[in-house]
């Protein structure tokens, strides 16, 4: 299987089904900290960093992704964290988008 940082989105329109539980809950194995909200519709992580500096570096480098991915997180920034969820309005749940965005976003904090 291609892991899910090297995976580009896909166009998601309304009418195609949002993941099961099941299969967010498999797809969360493969990320760092993430969550998956009680309803299964939502993945979301906290980040946290030295200063405002580095936090919105991060911030920036999430912009980045989201652009080119065509594909965009809900965030919550402070001076020293950043909260990013991630969910695919048009189905009203999670897909697969979800799940790519947030494997590189991982990356990012990683650094590799």
């Amino acid at each position: 299987m291609k892991e899910l940082h090297t995976k580009h989105c896909v166009p998601c329109e309304g009418g195609a089904q949002a993941l099961t539980r099941l299969t967010a809950e498999t797809l969360l194995a493969d990320l760092s900290q993430w969550q998956l909200s009680a309803d299964a519709k939502k993945i979301s992580r906290r980040f946290t960093f030295k200063n405002f500096y580095h936090t919105m570096g991060f911030v920036n480098a999430i912009a980045w992704v989201a652009h080119h991915e065509k594909h965009h997180p809900d965030m919550q920034v402070g001076y020293n964290y950043c909260e990013v969820a991630y969910t695919t309005h048009a189905i009203d749940g999670l897909s697969e988008n979800d799940f790519i965005c947030a494997a590189k976003v991982d990356k990012l904090e990683t650094g590799t």
